[in-house]
């Protein structure tokens, strides 16, 4: 898995790790019970604290993605699909609404308006 994090991003890292992570599931680069690279190797390869890692793998488990299992690490759960990265991609859209200054009640009427 190829991650890369924007340090002029203003996201928190564990969330930039998750929005990544969550792209390669949406986009098919890791599929339904594929295991994922050790957080530890995760965290030297983006050169971060493994802590930051833990923390995106843990919501993203918190979200349904995610499955641990002792002596097993972490894989995909096995009902992530696409949704993932419609769930990344909303994220994104809402953050730059936000930073062009509307809000989501903005967006709601705009996507009426495109339906």
């Amino acid at each position: 898995m190829l991650l890369t994090l924007d340090l002029n991003d203003a996201r928190p890292l564990h969330e930039q790790v998750a929005g990544a992570i969550r792209r390669a599931i949406g986009e098919g680069s890791y599929a339904p019970g594929d295991r994922l690279p050790p957080a530890r190797d995760l965290a030297d390869a983006l050169g971060i604290n493994a802590n930051t890692v833990l923390r995106a793998l843990r919501d993203l488990r918190d979200e349904g993605l995610l499955e641990f299992r002792r002596g097993r690490g972490v894989s995909v759960a096995g009902r992530a699909d696409g949704r993932a990265l419609l769930v990344q991609r909303t994220r994104e859209l809402l953050d730059e609404a936000k930073r062009l200054g509307y809000g989501r009640e903005d967006l709601k009427t705009i996507l009426e308006e495109l339906t």
